[in-house]
């Protein structure tokens, strides 16, 4: 691993705060900026086709820039921010709002994030968010329901 210089406004809040304005701006080299060379990403609840974990800041960035032609944001505001007893983590509660490419469709997303911020870069995420505002953004709703049934119990 390379070393990284740290940077300024390392403080978990203020990274966020850089990490929703860049992403309102589809500031894509920004936001992988924002991220550690041995970032951790998790999306546990990750619907069909998205990684449930991308490991390295060169994998995220390949990630950000796959996905940027798709949909443009047109703002994002955090909702709250919730300080932890880990100086590093902070538990972010915020919204993404845009429009698909190819359809011009409307969207928000709402997220809530686990983020640990070291250095002032982030180290790691938990990313929650609701797979039915993504797959009714794309008109995909069917495919989720249908590769939610394939992944049915083997209970």
């Amino acid at each position: 691993m390379t070393e990284q210089t740290p940077l300024r406004g390392s403080r978990p809040r203020e990274v966020v705060e850089r990490f929703i304005q860049a992403t309102a701006q589809n500031a894509w080299d920004e936001l992988a900026d924002l991220y550690a060379a041995d970032v951790i990403i998790e999306i546990p609840f990750a619907p069909p086709g998205v990684p449930k974990l991308t490991e390295g800041g060169n994998k995220l960035r390949e990630r950000f820039k796959s996905i940027a032609g798709l949909r443009r944001f047109d703002g994002a505001e955090l909702l709250a921010m919730h300080e932890t007893q880990d100086p590093e983590v902070v538990v972010v509660e915020w919204k993404a709002h845009g429009q698909v490419t190819a359809t011009a469709r409307h969207f928000t997303f709402s997220y809530i994030m686990v983020v640990r911020v070291r250095d002032g870069r982030i180290v790691s995420s938990r990313d929650y968010s609701n797979p039915i505002d993504g797959a009714m953004a794309f008109d995909r709703l069917s495919q989720l329901f249908e590769d939610l049934i394939g992944q049915g119990s083997t209970d």
